[in-house]
């Protein structure tokens, strides 16, 4: 990883990190406040289960991926990106400042109106963010800028996700400091994205269509012609799909199968996110600077396999009652606890394997001229599966009524079947395209 310091060091690369990272941080911060008051009871208007209102988030703040990509995409292509990213970090203000009201007022429909809104934001800046890349940084270190990225990202979400978590612990119900932390960072990713460089604009003549729907359909329709970028779109779909299965139900599987509080959520979050770092830049240091699929194999025998090891870990935590059990209470209370971390943690460095190269791969070999577009078209799928994934999962736990570690081992087993059929399409694919596409 010797290279990787140096782009850390680089001013064509170090503010968009930042920006990005402070993005995912106030994200994640956000979104796992409201899940925990959603899940312990802070609000008090909830009138559906628990399952059925995280399940409910997870999908309103990925809808707007599917509704307005397309568009951000050509918008991506058509203006000059440093000054998108400025505007889109001011919007983020002004919606934290939505989810702070939420918050104070204790109206969940406001917090569900933010986390919307934060869902749209995301979705503005996810092709700027993955189109710049392979601008700003030479062929060469495109394995290790989405390794920092994608290890940064998972710090940010760690982060995120302690600081959502002992803020709402902490504050006992004054919803206040939650309202002043998400605020502050999208304050400070503001400050940040001042300092990236101005871009090439990559497209300045296309038309932009508002018509979201016809823009969605026709940006898919130009990924599908390119039948290795379609293919890769489809992997990074599918990763997505299988983390939001997971993500969405940890804070369930912890009050009602571990017995834990907040805290306990954080800590297997912490590990999963931890593991995805760690994933990430062990795949650049095994897998070598050029962009290739080699680690995908491997990532995905571990996204089955330690899935089904999370799934009979959890059969064996002792039933219990009484007071939830408390952070040091996981690594005290036996060994089933030490088998569901560790499980959590291998999770993550096995998504780490798969996604690092699939989107090094993505940016390597979309046209120049439309890369910004790709991206779109990925988000646009990712979201699709993300949103069948929370479709899944409730139809799974609240129609169904069945039990989580049943809906993990499903997982595992389409996970297993889909990645199989995906490196016999790639494969081939790879030995006829022997670089980068031109426009």
């Amino acid at each position: 990883m010797h290279k990787d310091p140096r782009l850390l060091h680089t001013r064509r690369f170090l503010p968009m990190f930042v920006t990005q990272f402070f993005g995912a941080l106030n994200d994640n911060i956000y979104k796992q406040a409201l899940l925990l008051v959603i899940t312990y009871g802070w609000i008090s208007q909830q009138s559906a289960a628990v399952s059925t209102l995280n399940n409910l988030a997870a999908l309103l703040f990925i809808l707007p991926y599917f509704i307005f990509s397309a568009t951000a995409g050509q918008i991506a292509d058509k203006y000059e990106r440093s000054q998108l990213i400025r505007g889109i970090k001011i919007l983020e203000i002004i919606i934290m400042l939505i989810g702070s009201a939420g918050f104070i007022l204790g109206q969940l429909w406001l917090l569900l109106i933010a986390l919307f809104l934060m869902g749209t934001h995301s979705t503005f800046f996810g092709p700027i963010k993955y189109a710049i890349l392979p601008e700003i940084l030479k062929p060469q270190e495109l394995m290790s800028g989405n390794a920092l990225f994608q290890s940064g990202t998972s710090i940010a979400i760690l982060l995120g996700m302690i600081i959502g978590g002992a803020v709402i612990s902490a504050s006992q119900g004054n919803m206040l400091w939650i309202s002043l932390t998400v605020v502050m960072v999208a304050c400070l990713g503001y400050f940040s994205s001042r300092f990236i460089l101005q871009q090439k604009v990559a497209s300045p003549d296309i038309h932009v269509d508002w018509n979201f729907f016809r823009t969605s359909w026709q940006t898919l329709k130009y990924a599908k012609s390119l039948p290795l970028i379609f293919c890769i779109l489809l992997g990074n779909s599918w990763y997505w799909f299988y983390g939001a299965t997971y993500l969405t139900q940890i804070p369930q599987l912890t009050q009602q199968h571990l017995h834990a509080s907040e805290n306990v959520v954080s800590l297997l979050l912490t590990l999963f996110s931890v593991g995805i770092g760690i994933g990430s830049l062990l795949c650049r240091r095994m897998g070598g600077s050029e962009v290739n699929i080699k680690m995908v194999p491997f990532g995905a025998i571990g996204l089955t396999f330690f899935a089904l090891y999370l799934a009979a870990s959890l059969m064996f935590v002792p039933e219990r009652s009484g007071a939830l059990l408390g952070f040091s209470d996981m690594f005290t209370h036996g060994w089933a606890y030490y088998h569901v971390m560790l499980a959590v943690a291998l999770l993550g460095i096995s998504g780490g394997f798969y996604i690092v190269p699939l989107y090094a791969m993505m940016q390597a070999y979309s046209p120049r001229s439309h890369r910004a577009r790709v991206v779109a078209a990925n988000n646009i799928l990712n979201a699709v599966f993300m949103v069948s994934s929370a479709i899944f999962s409730i139809f799974i736990l609240s129609m169904l009524q069945i039990d989580i570690k049943i809906l993990f081992v499903i997982t595992a087993l389409l996970s297993a079947i889909f990645t199989v059929w995906l490196l016999f399409k790639i494969k081939p694919m790879l030995k006829n395209t022997p670089g980068c596409l031109e426009d």
